[in-house]
């Protein structure tokens, strides 16, 4: 099995199926994270990826820089979005100045840092009063085929944090406000495998795993009408948390 580190250096190789299958952000749960940042702030999209949440941030008015350790999953958010600056780097090492952000925010990312690290480097990276802002896209599992669909193909360590305490934010924040925004996507059956082939454990499991999940998924979706050019919602919940960075507070590693 893949480690933790290279699970999370993953993606590129999969940029292609990230873009096709993973869905952007609702505007009202990115609206939240920057709640009180007036109307065009500075905002780093760490994680960024091929530039998902980064889209959003652009149509809401933000000065948006993306981040991301990932070169391959860069070049895709450049075709997209080739006004946006893009650097490569990590939540650890921001290639980013001191005091030069409103906000830094982080989209299906932050279960995979180094947390008091990541922390002390936003602290360093955002001016006093700025926020951090931390945002998950989850499949909303009530519904019984989505929840048959994660047991085929194994609950993310993100699924898995936040199912149970949420996420560890560290000094020099606040405690973190939270809201849960409710919605549905339609998508095709080759979308769905697009998500599924998206994901970091798929993507670095043996032939013989990913051989399997596909198999089943592929009797599920036939089960559910997800056959040919037909449509199913798949229904999602996003969990957003926003913590501000206390003024006067000096960021430190532990």
């Amino acid at each position: 099995m893949a480690t933790r580190d290279e699970m999370a250096r993953s993606f590129g190789g999969a940029a292609g199926d990230y873009e096709a299958g993973r869905p952007g952000y609702p505007a009202d749960a990115v609206r939240f994270l920057l709640d009180g940042l007036g109307e065009h702030p500075r905002v780093a999209d760490v994680g960024a990826g091929t530039g998902k949440l980064t889209r959003t941030l652009v149509d809401l008015g933000a000065d948006a820089v993306a981040v991301d350790p990932d070169a391959g999953m860069l070049r895709a958010l450049q075709t997209a979005l080739p006004g946006v600056p893009a650097f490569v780097g990590t939540a650890e090492q921001l290639p980013l100045d001191d005091a030069s952000a409103d906000a830094l925010v982080f989209g299906q990312a932050w279960h995979w840092v180094r947390v008091a690290e990541a922390c002390a480097e936003a602290g360093r990276v955002l001016r006093p009063g700025g926020s951090l802002g931390l945002i998950w896209n989850l499949r909303d599992e009530s519904v019984p085929w989505v929840a048959r669909m994660t047991a085929i193909m194994h609950p993310s360590s993100a699924e898995q944090m936040l199912a149970d305490e949420g996420p560890e934010i560290a000094a020099p924040f606040t405690r973190p406000e939270t809201r849960t925004f409710g919605w549905r996507r339609r998508m095709t059956r080759q979308q769905l495998f697009a998500m599924v082939r998206s994901r970091s454990y798929i993507i670095t499991a043996e032939p013989a795993e990913r051989a399997r999940i596909e198999s089943e998924l592929g009797g599920l979706f036939d089960e559910i009408g997800a056959v040919d050019a037909e449509t199913v919602e798949l229904p999602y919940v996003t969990k957003a948390f926003r913590a501000r960075r206390e003024a006067g507070s000096e960021p430190s590693v532990s």
